[in-house]
């Protein structure tokens, strides 16, 4: 029983174990001609079937991959059509054939619906170019919220420009005012100058004002675009021998960077022999006092619709502002001026200005390095025709319009610029782009210190005035700007 061959080997193969299809039996018995005409059906689906074996191996070759998929299955479902009308099937194979059709419709459908590259024609020779494409048929015309299929385009040749290039892209778009611009710009200044000096006179006639002069970076070929205000001037006559200046380290507020006015000569002439006496403050004159007394002037009794209308523009005075600002709007440009009440400073040209300071510097006179600021650079480009003043514009351009650089003022970049001006380099315009990121290393550098030297007065720190959060997103910015300054264009 256990050898090969017997009993318990591989169980016979018998005709009942075979997965025939029930077909109608005589007593469970085929008879001869039902064997027959069996024999002769599984005879005609070997030659179907090698039929098909033999047209789908060459379609493959002919119609390729896609073409062979869909006529395979194509043939398939023929196929399973001609079974069923020849041959009686019970109800679950019916049921499974017809889900397997269905299957097949949809891969068709599928196959249909993807679109196939048109196979390109084959050369005759190698030496032969290759034809290009035929031109696809236009697209008939349809509702304007079908679909449309993307369209492969060249791509546009992309000019690489230096960083040289794009710096001076930058002047001209954003930086460098136009002459016309600049002509009206100063005409209307002048003209607010000359109203506003008629109203002080009629307002305060016991008040010596002086002159009213418009200046600044306008005047000066030093104005970064629009937004740099200018600056009008309203100088205080003060009376020679009964006012002296007092360094603001020598007060109370213990500031380099101010200077106190005060009353002198009170036994020969007591107080309010001058009519700058009623804005005295513990025997010192009060910028604090003076500001609060122009500023309501400006903002409640100055008719600046009539002076607008007669000008040709809108003038409003800034509410919002500590310092005392002036919004023009022209057609063709707009502008802001900044009201500066002045004082003669300790030396010749210096100015003193009434500023908004906090704490106890708060009745002082604020230190104006403007004018000496732009007289040295002015002096230094005229000795070897450099670019200081154009660099001081671009620095001013980018810083303005910067979220975490906008916080540097004009006078730590003029100082900055002021330290590179005086070594000796080439300061022609093809080295524009060098001596800005000369400038960049420079303010990160006095940035990791906290420290800014003023040059005409060493004991003024520049950055004294920023917190130490600023001055970490500052210097960040540019960190990541020393690695890629094209993004601070």
């Amino acid at each position: 029983m256990g050898r090969l061959g017997g009993p318990s080997a591989v169980p016979r193969l018998t005709l009942k174990s075979l997965p025939l299809r029930s077909t109608p039996r005589t007593n469970g018995r085929l008879t001869m001609a039902e064997f027959s005409q069996n024999r002769g059906k599984r005879r005609d689906g070997e030659v179907l079937g090698g039929a098909v074996d033999f047209l789908l191996a060459n379609a493959r070759l002919v119609l390729g991959v896609g073409g062979a998929a869909v006529l395979g299955i194509a043939t398939l479902a023929v196929k399973r059509l001609i079974d069923r009308a020849t041959s009686p099937r019970d109800e679950d194979d019916a049921k499974q054939d017809s889900t397997c059709l269905e299957d097949s419709w949809q891969e068709l459908s599928l196959l249909k619906a993807t679109p196939r590259l048109q196979p390109r024609p084959r050369p005759a020779a190698l030496s032969q170019p290759v034809p290009p494409p035929a031109p696809s048929p236009p697209a008939p015309e349809g509702p304007a919220d079908a679909p449309t299929s993307p369209q492969l385009c060249s791509p546009v040749p992309s000019v690489c420009l230096t960083f040289q290039e794009k710096l001076l892209a930058f002047e001209r778009d954003h930086v460098t005012m136009p002459v016309a611009h600049v002509a009206l710009a100063k005409e209307l200044a002048g003209d607010i100058a000359l109203e506003l000096q008629a109203y002080l006179r009629n307002k305060f006639p016991e008040l010596p004002f002086g002159a009213l002069v418009p200046g600044g970076p306008l005047y000066d070929g030093l104005q970064a675009g629009a937004a740099d205000p200018v600056r009008l001037l309203v100088p205080l006559a003060l009376e020679p021998g009964l006012w002296s200046l007092v360094p603001g380290v020598d007060t109370v507020a213990r500031d380099p960077r101010c200077w106190a006015v005060r009353r002198t000569q009170l036994e020969f002439h007591p107080r309010g022999s001058s009519p700058w006496d009623r804005f005295l403050v513990g025997g010192y004159l009060s910028s604090r006092v003076l500001l609060e007394l122009v500023r309501k002037a400006l903002t409640a009794s100055v008719n600046w619709p009539a002076i607008g209308s007669l000008l040709g523009c809108l003038i409003r005075p800034c509410v919002a502002s500590e310092e005392l600002l002036l919004e023009v709007q022209h057609e063709r440009l707009d502008l802001r001026v900044a009201v500066l009440l002045a004082t003669a400073g300790a030396q010749a040209g210096d100015l003193l200005l009434a500023w908004p300071l906090e704490g106890l510097a708060g009745n002082l006179w604020l230190q104006d390095w403007y004018p000496a600021e732009a007289a040295q650079l002015r002096a230094l480009d005229e000795r070897d025709a450099g670019t200081r003043r154009r660099l001081l514009l671009l620095l001013c351009g980018v810083c303005r319009g910067h979220p975490a650089l906008g916080r540097l003022g004009r006078s730590p970049l003029a100082q900055v610029v002021l330290h590179l001006g005086e070594q000796e380099a080439d300061w022609g315009e093809e080295a524009l782009g060098e001596r800005f990121l000369q400038a960049l290393e420079l303010l990160i550098g006095s940035l990791e210190r906290a420290s800014l030297p003023c040059r005409f007065s060493r004991g003024v720190n520049l950055l004294d005035g920023l917190r130490e959060e600023d001055i970490d997103d500052m210097g960040c910015a540019l960190y990541w700007g020393l690695r890629a300054p094209e993004g601070l264009l």
